[in-house]
């Protein structure tokens, strides 16, 4: 019996790999199983090698595994590209129909299935995936009775001959990989799953649901990878609540589009990833100096330009804090679990409303595409906060002049009011302007507003700006890092302890303003300081560095080949350095 598995599926894209994945994940999921899983695929609709890793325990993971127990394989590219993470009892299952070859320099046991001509014989090659569920099932001496509700959900509606016919791929896939394996076959059976029901989503469908749980009625927004699917959620689920989705011709119309709903009073975000971002940053000053509330979420992805479209990569940092020209004040929050894109999605539209400035969910690709299980969410803890919008009647003003939209005030956050407003008319521009809005270039002028902008954003109230696991005062090492590499951090820290090390974790959550103040006392008790990031630079070890110093401590650990960071990677690279 294993308490963890390890299984990964591959083959062309548009050859059903990703529905093979999440059928085998979500039958899973509902035995109670905790799962994590990455999908590796190519930028482009049809062709390309695609594969979907997934890892299944007992326990919650959050991060790929570094090895691999079971491949299947629709091609003989699949074997190439992945056998190397196959441990030595790994178990390769391959479609009999490209004449597997299994390369001299693995251990792994190899088994030619035939996927294609089993289904083929059930009518349609296109069940080939089933069969290949099927033999897994073998192997893991599953029954495969539990892929039923699954297998009813996603092909019910195509009617019950259809499902009757999937459950008979599997099946036959299952007893063709029994007589490969022989009564006397060393099977990976799981243990017992506790049964649990549990969410099972990407971190995109997290952030979309805090959205929408979040008050939440406009988005718009331009298709872009890997950030469509919050816009695709929202059209499905806006419209029963009142709200809606606007396609926009670019992504220029999409932020000020959004601006202007926040500005009618509306809660609205765009959502995109880094050539996006490019073209909002304008649009993104103008929200800044005209005080409008504004939510933007960025999944970061490969750059730059086109770059890496499909592909993990954490360097848009700089860009979501100094892309825009001129200085305005704005909140970058980061976070790092499905549960927290959740949670911080909503909570950005309040501190949009109360700070009256840009806030940007920063997000990357595996946390964005990652598919994890997910603990209940407790919709008790999200709450509405509108800030200064002003709702009761404001009294008439003398000689009928503006209202004081950008009056300067001690927290530096002005009233504020929507169009229709009786006696709540002021002047909205984007250049420099007065108290009611109105254009000024009076340095005196100038100061008193830039220094109001800015005064916003000094006493910042946000829950847990630095996720801390710090069990040691004074720490050998003290590992930090910013979203999705939590997960492989956190598993690398447990193996460091285990070699004698005294490890101490902070994962940034609250990118801008800097939470300095939190990761001071940490970086001080520490010998060394690891920054473990998805870049070339160093972006957040270098925001470290100028704000909490500490500079000889300081060692960059990068990865920006489109690859996430896995557990040992970290492990080994620490060790090497202490």
């Amino acid at each position: 019996m294993i308490n963890q598995l390890s299984w990964k599926v591959g083959g062309q894209q548009g050859e059903g790999i990703e529905s093979t994945g999440e059928i085998f994940a979500i039958a899973l999921n509902r035995l109670g199983y905790y799962l994590y899983g990455y999908r590796h695929f190519s930028s482009r609709i049809k062709g390309g090698h695609t594969n979907n890793k997934i890892r299944v325990s007992t326990t919650q993971v959050r991060s790929i595994s570094d090895d691999l127990d079971i491949l299947v394989a629709f091609d003989q590219e699949t074997i190439d590209l992945n056998y190397k993470e196959l441990h030595e009892k790994g178990v390769i299952i391959a479609d009999a129909k490209f004449n597997p070859i299994k390369p001299e320099d693995t251990k792994a046991s190899m088994f030619a299935v035939p996927f294609t001509e089993l289904a083929t014989e059930l009518g349609t090659s296109l069940m080939k995936n089933m069969v290949a569920v099927g033999a897994t099932c073998a192997v893991l001496n599953l029954d495969i009775n539990v892929f039923k509700e699954v297998v009813q959900e996603i092909f019910g509606r195509k009617g019950q001959q259809v499902v009757e016919k999937n459950m008979e791929a599997i099946k036959s896939g299952f007893d063709n990989m029994q007589e490969h394996l022989g009564s006397n076959a060393e099977l990976m059976e799981l243990e017992k799953a506790d049964g649990k029901k549990r969410m099972f989503m990407i971190g995109n469908d997290a952030i979309a649901l805090g959205a929408l749980a979040g008050g939440c009625r406009f988005m718009a927004a331009y298709p872009i990878t890997p950030a469509s699917d919050i816009m695709e959620y929202l059209i499905k689920k806006l419209p029963p609540v009142g709200g809606a989705v606007i396609q926009t011709e670019d992504e220029i119309a999409a932020v000020t589009m959004t601006i202007g709903a926040n500005y009618g009073g509306v809660r609205a975000l765009t959502a995109s990833s880094g050539p996006g971002l490019s073209l909002k940053m304008e649009a993104i000053g103008l929200s800044g100096i005209t005080e409008t509330p504004l939510v933007i979420v960025d999944t970061q992805r490969g750059g730059p330009s086109t770059g890496l479209p499909t592909k993990q990569e954490q360097s848009d940092l700089m860009a979501m804090i100094y892309g825009t020209h001129g200085e305005i004040p704005k909140i970058v929050m980061a976070p790092s679990t499905v549960q927290e894109a959740f949670y911080d999605t909503a909570e950005a539209f309040n501190l949009a409303e109360e700070y009256q400035c840009p806030v940007i969910v920063l997000s990357d690709l595996q946390l964005s595409l990652g598919k994890q299980t997910v603990e209940p969410l407790d919709y008790n803890k999200v709450e509405i906060r509108r800030g200064k919008l002003v709702t009761e009647e404001l009294p008439e003003i003398e000689n009928k002049g503006y209202f004081k939209r950008y009056e300067v005030t001690e927290d530096g956050v002005s009233p504020r009011t929507v169009p229709g407003m009786k006696n709540g008319i002021h002047h909205v521009t984007g250049v420099e302007h007065d108290e009611q809005g109105k254009p000024s270039e009076s340095a005196l002028n100038r100061n008193a507003q830039m220094d109001k902008r800015f005064r916003k954003i000094e006493n910042i109230k946000f829950d847990t700006p630095v996720y801390k696991n710090a069990p040691h005062e004074e720490a050998d090492l003290l590992i930090v890092g910013f979203n999705s590499t939590r997960g492989a951090i956190e598993e690398a820290m447990g193996r460091l302890e285990k070699d004698g090390l005294k490890v101490n974790h902070a994962h940034i959550r609250l990118i801008y303003p800097f939470p300095s103040d939190e990761l001071l006392p940490l970086v001080n008790s520490a010998k060394k300081i690891v920054v473990v990031e998805n870049n070339a630079t160093g972006q957040l070890a270098n925001m470290m560095k100028m704000n909490v110093g500490n500079i000889e401590k300081i060692t960059k650990m990068l990865k920006y080949d489109g690859n996430p960071f896995l557990p040992h990677e970290i492990h080994s690279r620490c060790k090497e350095l202490v």
